[in-house]
């Protein structure tokens, strides 16, 4: 088996850079790894069942994973004892009732025993590089980080894994649940441990934050193909993708490598030589196997293996074992057979060569050739030949498969969809920047990512705090189309029509110049205020004013609002600002605007029969101060409907 491994890991290494050949090359190595092992395997846990989990209190448990088909498993918790049995696929679970906040606890899942456990609220926290800004980035600005000591919030960070041809049952390798003492904090990402920090300080319940985010990614990336239907460019061809999985399959996978193999059917070949010249018009992968004789008191020996110079990549077999392999074609081809191979008498050698372009060779004029202490085969002459891999069929699926590089659900395949039973408070969605070039359908991608997840962890009332996006780049003299602020609009609707939503509005706290704003505690505290309400049911004013609806007054607009608090003002006692106003024209200036009631009164004197009105719509709308009496930010927002997604792309 390990030199079966050896020989596809190698074999494959020299796939075009094409991202298609790739995908080709990974299935060719995933029916490799499909070979039984032999072994009794113990049982296996995904790795966020680990040392210093969080499980979610006051619900179902769900602990799973793997073992053999028919493996008994026991799950053993709080003195309580949960058994099953792995089944035909090998996965197995049991299902823990509602357990109250605590820990720590061990858990013992047959031989294994986990430690430090905690029973708490987890959170799911998702999105682009603001979800996943590294807490050391942070520590100048707030030094308190140095001396964290906080055992009783705990993180994990779920590996990056981008599966677009098909979700994945396991998440990626290389991670742990940390603790926020001072010497592990810095493997936290930073609004996970300020708004963890605002959680157990609040309820002092032991906190967990599961974040599963990717710089740059695009929300599409972050929903289902069922859900993305829609959306036809972003989804993936499935018959396509499939046929060519089979095209990619290698006939010869563990059986034309064997010496003892009946190769009478195959074709004939000299050797050396390439293979158009001979009729093999293949691109992919052949088979080459010739038999030799060896002396009877050779038996055994050691002895070296000259292959001349293949192209391009080859694995070479002596009686079924591997003994040397070359990623590329340039290097003599040496190998060592080792002693213990040879048999007295007939003998077999089989090389696997794969050329993906076509036209693979051995090149003429080297030497082809075993040579031992004593004696000398040579290898030159017929060979026998079958193909293993033909990609010349594949060209009509790879024309098919082009949106491969831009479709949807590669990080829900494989970063979400993984970590489906496992049970969660709420989701935190920090995500945008990614798309605000083109926003156009971002209400309708953030619709359908919340229902999309609501219906994946089996949650319809699951709780989503949506982070709108903050203030950046150069702020604007004039009013001006801005796709920053198209996608906070879009997360304003969402929020607005989600009962089970809640939006935590920053434009005053990013940084113009930097994408990647610092002040992720005061993000934090936001969030949560928002999670105080929707999901803790305190009696509090959670939100800034919220625009409702408008009505023309003959030269004035009047604009109204629901969230007003204790009232509306300014946050500066300033004048009302970032208030633009246009008429039928469409061409926004700035306005004046009062506040009178739970309504403001937006007016230009030189604009008699206005039509619409935008609040703080721009990349960078910090100076806009429309608060309630509680200090909290109206987000912005527009009365038009216009289309600005076009001007966008000028």
């Amino acid at each position: 088996m390990a030199n079966h491994l050896s020989f596809y890991s190698i074999g494959l290494f020299n796939c075009k850079r094409k991202s298609l050949l790739k995908i080709l090359c990974a299935m060719t190595a995933v029916i490799a790894l499909c070979v039984p092992l032999s072994a009794k395997a113990s049982v296996r846990l995904p790795e966020l069942i680990s040392d210093r989990m969080v499980l979610q209190r006051d619900t179902k448990l769900s602990i799973w994973g793997w073992a053999d088909s028919g493996e008994k498993v026991t799950v053993r918790f709080r003195d309580v004892y949960y058994e099953t049995e792995a089944d035909a696929d090998g996965t197995w679970a049991v299902e823990l009732p509602p357990q109250p906040h605590g820990g720590p606890f061990i858990m013992e899942i047959n031989e294994i025993i986990i430690r430090d456990l905690l029973i708490g609220d987890v959170w799911l926290c998702s999105g682009q590089s603001n979800m996943e800004t590294p807490i050391v980035r942070l520590v100048d600005a707030y030094p308190e980080i140095n001396v964290s000591n906080n055992h009783m919030i705990r993180y994990f960070k779920v590996p990056t894994q981008n599966s677009v041809q098909s979700v994945q049952e396991n998440m990626g390798k290389g991670a742990s649940w940390h603790s926020a003492i001072a010497s592990d904090v810095m493997s936290w990402t930073a609004l996970a441990y300020f708004f963890a920090q605002e959680a157990y300080q609040h309820t002092g319940v032991p906190v967990g934050m599961l974040v599963s985010s990717l710089g740059g990614s695009h929300i599409e990336s972050w929903i289902s193909q069922e859900s993305l239907k829609e959306f036809p460019s972003l989804l993936v061809d499935r018959d396509a993708l499939d046929n060519l999985r089979i095209i990619g399959q290698d006939k010869g996978i563990d059986k034309w490598i064997k010496p003892e193999w009946n190769d009478r059917d195959w074709g004939s070949v000299e050797i050396p030589g390439d293979w158009l010249s001979q009729g093999i018009k293949a691109k992919g992968v052949v088979y080459f196997r010739k038999t030799f004789d060896v002396p009877n008191n050779k038996e055994g020996r050691h002895a070296k293996l000259y292959m001349g110079t293949m192209s391009d990549s080859d694995s070479v077999f002596v009686n079924g074992h591997l003994v040397g392999a070359t990623s590329y074609m340039y290097p003599p081809r040496k190998y060592d057979i080792p002693a213990g191979v040879l048999r007295a008498g007939g003998n077999n050698i089989t090389v696997r060569l794969r050329a993906n372009a076509g036209n693979g060779a051995f090149i003429p004029e080297k030497v082809y050739q075993i040579k031992g202490d004593g004696f000398e085969v040579d290898l030159s002459g017929t060979w026998k030949y079958r193909v293993g891999i033909d990609l010349s069929y594949a060209k009509n699926y790879q024309d098919r498969l082009q949106n491969l590089g831009s479709a949807g659900s590669g990080l829900y395949n494989g970063m979400i969809y993984p970590i489906r039973d496992y049970a969660i408070k709420g989701v935190i969605w920090y995500q945008g920047e990614s798309n605000s070039g083109q926003p156009k359908f971002y209400q309708r991608y953030l619709e359908l990512l919340l229902d999309d997840w609501r219906t994946l962890l089996r949650r319809p009332d699951l709780p989503f705090l949506l982070m709108q996006l903050p203030n950046f780049m150069a702020r604007q003299r004039q009013p001006s189309e801005s796709g920053w602020a198209a996608i906070r609009e879009a997360q304003f609707k969402v929020a607005l029509q989600d009962a089970h939503t809640a939006l935590a509005v920053a434009y005053d706290i990013g940084e113009w110049n930097d994408i990647h704003p610092l002040n992720k505690k005061d993000m934090a505290k936001r969030l949560f205020l928002g999670a105080r309400k929707l999901v803790y049911k305190d009696k509090i004013v959670s939100s800034g004013p919220l625009y409702t609806q408008m009505e023309i007054q003959e030269d004035k607009i009047v604009l109204h609002f629901a969230e007003i608090g204790g009232g509306l003002t300014s946050r500066d006692g300033q004048s009302l600002r970032h208030f633009a106003i246009a008429g039928e024209d469409r061409k926004f200036v700035w306005g004046n605007a009062v506040v009178k009631g739970d309504r403001v009164i937006v007016s230009h004197p030189q604009i008699k029969n206005p039509v619409a009105v935008r609040y703080a719509w721009s990349d960078n709308p910090e100076a806009a101060n429309l608060i309630n009496k509680e200090g909290l930010l109206a987000s912005p927002f527009r009365t038009d409907q216009w289309e600005v997604h076009d001007e966008l792309r000028k």
